[in-house]
């Protein structure tokens, strides 16, 4: 069999951008890896077309959304859909289920197989924004059945996030986990030095990582701090990541005078790893989280996590860390109770539960769900993790109701 061509899309994705670039990152250099022929559009400022170690990466300008800090999107329709019929995919996987929706029914005009990944849920985002549950719960519906509709096969990178699908009677959807560097986050990074750096005498070195942005909910580290300082616990936050809030966090902070310091965004992949591994514990309060990659790279650097129990996030950390619910009193309480167990023994746990999570595992879940073979001379990636796939079938409604 030939290298087949698998075109990526997304938007929302900037140099600063966190878990989703990581993941093209690694889903790209292990379709490379594994013989075929990845190429990946993306927004930017400027047209570029290179060859990267992920593949071909081809950059369309695009604008930058207002209100997201930087945030491009693909909106050339008649440019993108010109470079699709030139690029001939026999693949298509899309990393965006609102704005590149179309590219499912070019997809299907053209005959190729396509894949939407989904990398939140439409009602959690829209209820982080403020809209009502049940408001909220109709519009994703909606939104959804779309999606279901437009492309070949839906993957959702856990049980938690393939919920909404299944809500609405989707029966192409595949689960397919991300995955952890394991070479570069490691627990022996762990830095007495460093940790002394950000703690300057201080007990407990707690960690953001994350974009700042209304959608991963960063004020609820900082209520948690507070509660601790308040409770007696001497603990400081380090927060890596920019985004919309970020003058507005660090107002607060000021004004509170929470031991808080801000360091934007950390490009060096090495120095965040020696960051997550000299923390205590890490903070995920995204309550629409549907993996949470920063968390999992903390858990493979041996540091536990309290992340939002309306997240995904407490299927992937499993007992290497604590779901607490949304409030600075919760997350509080679950540090609290992590720091009462043996050093040690959560710093194994959480190295343990990471292992699960090689890239190798999430390349080949990907590979299957796109019924793409390893080639002979690729390199052969590991079975896909734990997470089961859902039955899958090309069975589903259509946005009128009936039968596709």
């Amino acid at each position: 069999m030939n290298a087949l061509r698998i075109v990526r899309m997304a938007n929302f994705v900037t140099p600063a951008s966190g878990g989703l670039r990581t993941a093209l990152q690694e889903l790209g250099s292990g379709y490379l890896a594994a013989g075929h022929d990845p190429v990946l559009i993306v927004p930017g400022d400027r047209a570029s077309d290179e060859h990267t170690s992920q593949g071909r990466v081809i950059t369309v300008p695009g604008p930058v959304l207002p209100g997201t800090g930087g945030y491009r999107v693909l909106t050339a329709k008649r440019r993108v859909a010109a470079l699709l019929e030139e690029l001939a995919p026999d693949r298509l996987e899309v990393s965006d289920r609102t704005t590149l929706r179309w590219t499912g029914e070019w997809a299907r005009r053209n005959r190729v197989r396509s894949m939407m990944v989904s990398h939140e849920t439409a009602d959690g985002v829209l209820r982080t924004w403020g809209v009502p549950g049940a408001v909220a719960g109709r519009a994703a519906d909606r939104v959804n059945l779309r999606s279901a509709w437009a492309y070949s096969r839906i993957v959702c990178t856990t049980e938690w996030a393939e919920r909404e699908f299944l809500r609405i009677g989707a029966r192409n959807v595949l689960r397919a986990p991300l995955g952890v560097d394991l070479s570069r986050c490691r627990p022996d990074r762990r830095s007495a030095a460093l940790r002394e750096r950000y703690t300057r005498g201080a007990d407990v070195l707690l960690l953001l990582g994350s974009r700042l942005s209304v959608e991963k909910r960063p004020g609820t580290a900082l209520d948690a701090l507070a509660v601790l300082r308040e409770r007696g616990v001497r603990a400081v936050l380090v927060v890596a990541g920019e985004g919309p809030l970020r003058a507005g966090l660090v107002r607060r902070a000021r004004a509170q005078r929470l031991p808080a310091l801000f360091l934007g965004h950390v490009a060096d992949r090495g120095e965040m790893a020696d960051l997550q591994s000299s923390a205590d514990i890490c903070l995920a309060p995204g309550p629409a989280e549907t993996f949470g990659l920063s968390a999992l790279e903390a858990l493979a650097c041996g540091t536990p996590v309290v992340a939002s129990a309306s997240s995904a996030l407490p299927e992937v950390i499993g007992d290497a860390g604590i779901a607490a619910a949304d409030s600075g009193e919760a997350f509080a309480d679950a540090v609290e109770d992590l720091l009462g167990r043996p050093e040690r023994d959560r710093r194994e746990a959480a190295r343990t539960r990471a292992e699960l999570f090689g890239w190798d595992r999430s390349v080949a879940a990907f590979l299957e769900a796109h019924e793409v073979p390893v080639l002979n001379g690729g390199r052969a990636a590991g079975p896909a993790s734990g997470v089961a796939p859902a039955a899958p079938t090309t069975s589903v409604r259509r946005p009128d109701g009936a039968p596709r």
